[in-house]
């Protein structure tokens, strides 16, 4: 008679309870945050700034371990992720953007974004269109692309060979992190809620000024306002970890950084806006139109007083906002505020004007640079001590290399 191996169905036992590492709870825990910060340290060096806008290039080494972790822990397709990602920057908020909440409603890309993103991954065109430059080696198309899935099945035997039954949910986890942070609250709530550095011409916002959980995804109105930045973060008080990757990548020669956001500098003032200045100017037209902004909710503090409640409500809101991004419930009584206040009135009159000059793309160099002093002697004419200030402010602008 067979009797049964007692000793190996204890080591079964305790295989199936604590896996080959016999980890703590608290430290199964701080693993997997470890893992994932891993997926999303590949998708926001790798997948987005590495392959999708070619802020940087990176070395073989970290090339192919990200190529590979991002394989295991998310079966993505390189060459699908930069497509659709690059689709959403040239259609951002139109009907052809695979993923913006205000096509499809907030809840539809908060919860439902993945599937938004193996929707568009079927669409010929946009592969065809958006997917250029990405790898194309004999691993990509033989094992990466192929076998997309069978990549999370073996994290999964991965997992549980490690940590037991604790395993699964370590792997769930592993599995919902891309979906949830990225695909969700990156094309969800970075395009809905947040603040704004810049007035970039679509809907991205800040959630965060701290981009540590989703690596400096969390600066996505930066991103989309300077989208070949490396650089995430743009203001002091902003951090952007996945810049720090970058730099300690480059520390060692495994990266090279191609662009980051232009630096606004300031020099002697000129006694007239020359071409220097206008060049300046369109560099950093984000930057400056930021801080006219900024003068502008300084002036309506000061104009408050002749405004209603409810109109002052509104002006503070939303009157340094460029005129596309007001919302049409807020539009009379904008109008109200202008209406009221000359002072406002000539401010928006005027950043209207100057931020047409960027814009004027049939004008030659020399007529750009002739608008721009034109626009300068009239701010400085105004009478209006905030106007006259940009204007002998702007004059000193500096284009850094």
């Amino acid at each position: 008679m067979l009797l049964p191996d007692w000793a190996f169905l204890d080591a079964v036992v305790q295989w199936m309870g604590h896996g080959l590492f016999d980890l703590a709870w608290w430290q199964i825990v701080l693993v997997t945050l470890g893992l994932t910060h891993i997926t999303i340290a590949s998708v926001t060096i790798f997948l987005h700034r590495h392959q999708a806008h070619r802020a940087l290039d990176l070395h073989a080494i970290p090339s192919h371990f990200f190529r590979f972790w991002l394989w295991l822990t998310t079966g993505q397709v390189t060459k699908e992720w930069a497509a659709i990602h690059r689709k959403h920057h040239a259609k951002c908020e139109q009907a052809e953007d695979p993923h913006s909440p205000h096509v499809y409603g907030i809840k539809t890309v908060l919860f439902t974004g993945a599937e938004l993103y193996r929707k568009e991954s079927k669409n010929l065109d946009t592969m065809k269109r958006y997917g250029h430059g990405t790898p194309d080696d004999w691993i990509e198309r033989n094992l990466y692309t192929r076998f997309s899935w069978q990549g999370v099945a073996l994290m999964l035997i991965i997992d549980v060979a490690l940590f037991g039954f604790i395993g699964l949910t370590v792997w769930a986890v592993q599995m919902a992190w891309i979906p949830i942070t990225a695909a969700g609250i990156i094309n969800g709530a970075a395009h809905y809620w947040g603040y704004r550095n810049f007035e970039a011409h679509d809907a991205s916002t800040n959630i965060s000024p701290w981009g540590i959980l989703i690596g400096g995804e969390e600066l996505h109105n930066n991103h989309h306002t300077y989208p070949t930045s490396a650089k995430l973060s743009v203001k002091p008080y902003e951090f952007d970890i996945g810049w720090l990757y970058i730099r300690m990548l480059e520390t060692v020669g495994l990266a090279t950084v191609k662009k980051t956001p232009p630096r606004l500098a300031y020099g002697d003032i000129r006694p007239v806006a020359d071409e220097k200045t206008l060049e300046a100017l369109i560099a950093n037209r984000y930057e400056v139109m930021a801080g006219y902004a900024r003068n502008l909710r300084a002036v309506m503090q000061q104009e408050a007083s002749k405004l209603d409640a409810n109109v002052q409500q509104a002006a503070k809101r939303w009157l340094h906002r460029d005129a596309a991004k007001v919302p049409a419930d807020a539009q009379a009584q904008l109008k109200q505020a202008r209406a009221a206040s000359p002072v406002l009135d000539k401010m928006v009159q005027m950043r209207e004007e100057l931020s047409q000059i960027w814009l004027n793309t049939s004008h030659s160099r020399e007529q750009l640079a002739a608008d721009l002093q034109a626009w300068c002697r009239r701010a400085e004419e105004s009478g209006i001590a905030a106007l006259r200030d940009f204007s002998v402010k702007l004059r000193a602008v500096r284009q850094t290399a």
